[in-house]
């Protein structure tokens, strides 16, 4: 009967909306400490998903998070070995792989980047999402989340003073302090108090197709791929194809021995200003893309679709506010840019870390107030412009080559400093066991930017972004951008072998034995003194966390 639902009876502290990765996850974070959970989606596990790459920072967040708020089921996923020991299904990724293409040229085996993962380190994954967002669903309920699937929330009514009030579409009434709405677009948090930007702030335009295939060759076999002298085979990781207007993922899960998927993601991302969305069904769509970059479509002879092609319109939407009285949007409910680069799943651990914290105190003291929270606020509005400013940048840069070239080592700045930023203060709180290790990296200033503390990163991103603008509007060339940008590369003090970085012909970057004991010395000897100790401290941390996964 509509109401009967004994949930009605209880008053939860913490009411999560969604139970994907981010629900799954928070869930577990917050019950294993003792906080009275309820987890409710409209959905039921297991079910599709895309977000599928993680990148160094993912793993090392989700090692950290499982330090920090013990517990130790998140760590087998913090590296490709025990992530298959959670689903077989998974695959690895060992690189960033990048082949620019110009449609009705050949493609230019000088043209390609490529950022290996140290193997010295770890081996990242590409995560069969509905095995690991189920394994996260499961280890919530295990330390005493209570769930209602299949329940879709259709009215909120929140009480600073008293708390949260849930409706569903059956008629349920769910009660709690506080709510976080982790799920999705379609969040009820953001419809009920209209949070969404209209128009969104996002510079990025795009859309997509996507969808799982079988019989997706691996492009190292292709006639192409014979020219290429990229340090890591492609099938290794995560390849992106990029061209004018866009990028295409191929995600392999069957790239590794041993494994039992067959499957390959593929999603095609494209400018709906220069691709506008027609009425061609997605899958023929794809097809005509193929035909007109033929050195592309090599890896697809044969392939097919084991699931509905999705097509969606355009991706990014943001909003104005994620923080208010007794709620919290996290995850894609905040908002969403493009899937270049991998960064949803780490700006999802990025928020369950930050967010976990403050629930668990606010369940222990009854101070639920929205300034407790106000750090969440201004960390996934930063993070959110960060990506954009990325992606946009990017997108730019894949109407020129060399622009793409220097744009993209931005990129792979951004990314290992970030990963050396998490592993420093995971290696401290690793020592000292104190908490405020993580409360001392809120106060760097510049939330959302992976290297807070150097003003010359977070100012590369900001004039690479300016000079893309410019380039857009036809008012610099993209070889004067280009040539700006790697010139700030190669005159950056936070990162070893910058003046090499940023030579226009290392388009590829592999940290071998030799450079990591390389940047050891440049630490010790010749970096400034806030990013020394923190590179030593790093490198240690993921040789620790190696060498645990490895006993």
């Amino acid at each position: 009967m509509p109401g009967s639902d004994p949930a009605a009876a209880e008053v939860y502290d913490v009411a999560i909306l969604g139970s994907g990765m981010a629900g799954g996850m928070l869930g577990a974070v917050l019950a294993r400490n003792g906080v009275k959970v309820l987890i409710i989606d409209a959905g039921a596990h297991p079910r599709f998903a895309v977000g599928e790459s993680t990148i160094p920072y993912t793993s090392g967040m989700m090692r950290l998070i499982a330090d920090r708020y013990r517990v130790p089921e998140l760590k087998a996923l913090s590296n490709h070995d025990g992530t298959v020991r959670v689903s077989p299904f998974c695959g690895r990724k060992q690189n960033f792989g990048f082949v620019y293409h110009r449609e009705g040229e050949p493609q230019d085996p000088r043209q390609v980047n490529q950022l290996v993962v140290p193997i010295a380190f770890r081996t990242e994954s590409h995560l069969f999402r509905q095995d690991i967002d189920a394994y996260l669903f499961h280890v919530a309920v295990k330390y005493g989340a209570e769930a209602r699937l299949a329940t879709r929330v259709t009215d909120v009514d929140i009480d600073p003073d008293e708390g949260v009030v849930l409706r569903s579409d059956r008629g349920d009434e769910f009660r709690a302090a506080y709510v976080v709405d982790g799920s999705g677009y379609r969040s009820p948090l953001a419809e009920r108090f209209e949070l969404r930007e209209t128009p969104t702030r996002a510079r990025t335009h795009s859309r997509c197709l996507f969808t799982h295939m079988i019989g997706v060759r691996p492009f190292d076999e292709s006639p192409t791929a014979e020219h290429h002298a990229q340090p890591n085979p492609w099938h290794h990781g995560t390849l992106h194809h990029v061209f004018d207007g866009g990028w295409l993922w191929v995600i392999p899960f069957d790239n590794h021995p041993g494994a039992l998927n067959p499957l390959c993601s593929v999603g095609l991302t494209l400018d709906p200003r220069k691709y506008p969305k027609g009425d061609l069904p997605p899958e023929r769509e794809f097809a005509d893309f193929l035909a007109r970059f033929p050195e592309i479509a090599w890896q697809f002879k044969g392939a097919s679709a084991v699931r509905p092609w999705v097509s969606t319109g355009r991706l990014q939407y943001s909003t104005h506010k994620v923080v208010g009285d007794r709620y919290c949007l996290t995850s894609h409910a905040a908002g969403f840019i493009d899937a270049l680069y991998s960064r949803g799943l780490a700006n999802t651990l990025a928020v369950v870390n930050a967010l976990g914290r403050r629930l668990i105190d606010a369940s222990r003291d009854g101070d639920w107030s929205t300034g407790r929270f106000a750090y969440v606020e201004d960390l996934q509005q930063g993070l959110f412009d960060f990506h954009d400013d990325l992606v946009y940048s990017s997108f730019v840069g894949f109407g020129d080559y060399e622009l793409w070239n220097a744009v993209n080592r931005t990129w792979m700045l951004g990314t290992m400093s970030g990963n050396m930023m998490l592993e420093d203060a995971h290696h401290r709180f690793r020592q000292t066991g104190d908490d405020n290790v993580f409360v001392e990296a809120e106060q760097y200033g510049h939330p959302g930017s992976p290297l807070p503390i150097s003003e010359s990163f977070v100012r590369l991103g900001t004039r690479t972004r300016e000079l893309c603008e410019s380039v857009e509007r036809g008012a610099l060339a993209p070889s004067a951008a280009a040539a700006e940008i790697l010139d700030s590369v190669r005159k950056a003090d936070f990162f070893p072998y910058a003046d090499q970085f940023g030579l226009p012909e290392n388009g590829c970057y592999h940290m071998t034995p030799d450079r990591i004991d390389g940047a050891k010395l440049w630490a010790r000897t010749s970096a400034p003194a806030d990013i020394g100790p923190r590179m030593l401290n790093a490198l240690e941390n993921m040789a620790v966390a190696k060498a645990e996964e490895s006993s």
